[in-house]
């Protein structure tokens, strides 16, 4: 893992690749399976982004939360501009859950790649 002023260096390809996959996965198995799809989606991608990056669980955790985070506020700002009547608090718990997510994802997919 790679740290640049004691911070982890974002790898924003996986990042941005991961986050196009949330949303068209999202779209497509919310279809058949209700809103559960969004949250099936967002983990799918984000075991892709853990995989991707290199390492381990904490980077692969980490990349996997930067998805499920753009990802969740990319769905409040559509959901506000749709004019979708859902609480503040309902659209913060949301961005948290998918932060959750993502970040099981990432360290999945770390795992599946035996990065450690």
């Amino acid at each position: 893992m790679k740290e640049v002023n004691g911070m982890v260096e974002v790898k924003w390809t996986p990042v941005i690749i991961g986050l196009v996959i949330a949303i068209i996965l999202s779209v497509i198995i919310s279809m058949f399976i209700g809103s559960l799809g969004g949250l099936i989606a967002y983990l799918i991608a984000t075991i892709y982004v853990g995989y991707s990056v290199a390492g381990g669980y904490q980077n692969g955790a980490i990349h996997g939360a930067l998805v499920g985070i753009v990802a969740g506020i990319i769905g409040v700002i559509i959901m506000i501009l749709t004019g979708v009547g859902i609480g503040t608090l309902i659209l913060i718990e949301a961005v948290i859950i998918d932060a959750i997510i993502g970040a099981i994802g990432g360290a999945i997919g770390a795992a599946i790649k035996g990065d450690a």
